[in-house]
């Protein structure tokens, strides 16, 4: 196995780790059918009632949580599935030839979503023009919520205004597959709690499919970038949909190339170091 190979193993590895842990912190005990309990130290349900009602060991769930060499087999990753209460969305695994598509499309930035805008896989060309939406945290790696948590004074969007209504709309579109779902209605409500201006547009009732659009972004070291994006559906995962951006101007083409050669790879907006310590701040 080459180090390229072996990298992303151990990637993959780290992301589904994080990914266990978010998901085990967020159910209470009395959704898993166990008593609330008093005491906890953590949120969520413990290590050792995750393997218990999931029917593994405890030591052989702590190292899945752990990123480390296990196998495992369909059946049991799908009992632990069902006792964290995932949905078929967080289910959701892109294909290795599905990636392999996207790593070709480069210098074109291509991710991987579901019908929710939940990133679940992409390329190094829309790495390299969003690294804060694919270097956050598993749970938080979604398109929608870093477009509504993102402070203005760095938001990616240029055309925001008018780009942000039609993602609702075409969230709406979607939902009234999915409803009852608790993943889905958790989501919108922690949406709408953390932004009003997604409450507004949610309320608006607005429904939209998916299609191209012209969309104007901007990047620490490249102030306007216009693509086209467009989506297609990918067959092998029902309901996931591959987003292909087309820069739509040789300024836009040759930042992307320029980014992907390093170029402004590091730039960051004046605001970021008071972002950093507002961070550190919270955390402490």
């Amino acid at each position: 196995m080459d180090t390229v190979t072996t990298a992303n193993v151990h990637q993959r590895r780290a992301e589904l780790a994080a990914f266990l842990r978010a998901r085990r912190e967020r159910i209470a005990p009395e959704q898993a059918g166990l008593p609330p309990g008093s005491r906890r130290r953590t949120p969520g349900l413990r290590r050792e009632e995750v393997a218990q009602l999931s029917g593994v060991g405890v030591t052989w769930y702590t190292w899945l949580e752990q990123g480390r060499q296990i196998n495992a087999s369909p059946q049991v990753l799908g009992a632990v599935a069902r006792t964290l209460l995932l949905d078929q969305a967080e289910r959701e695994q892109v294909l290795p030839e599905v990636q392999e598509i996207l790593d070709a499309l480069a210098p074109m930035p291509a991710s991987v979503v579901n019908e929710r805008f939940d990133l679940l896989a992409w390329n190094a060309a829309y790495e390299a023009l969003w690294p804060n939406v694919t270097g956050a945290a598993p749970a938080e790696r979604n398109v929608l919520w870093q477009v509504f948590t993102y402070p203005d004074c760095c938001h990616p969007y240029v055309n925001r205004h008018e780009q942000v209504g039609m993602l609702v709309a075409q969230l709406r579109g979607a939902y009234g597959r999915h409803l009852g779902e608790p993943a889905w209605t958790g989501f919108v409500r922690r949406l709408q709690a953390v932004s009003a201006t997604f409450a507004r547009l949610w309320d608006e009732h607005e429904v939209a499919s998916q299609a191209s659009y012209l969309k104007v972004y901007r990047h620490p070291a490249y102030p306007k970038l216009t693509l086209t994006t467009t989506s297609l559906a990918v067959q092998a995962v029902p309901g996931t949909r591959m987003v292909v951006y087309r820069p739509a101007d040789e300024v836009t083409r040759d930042a992307i190339t320029r980014l992907l050669a390093g170029e402004g790879k590091d730039a960051k907006y004046p605001c970021w170091e008071a972002h950093q310590r507002r961070k550190a701040g919270l955390a402490g």
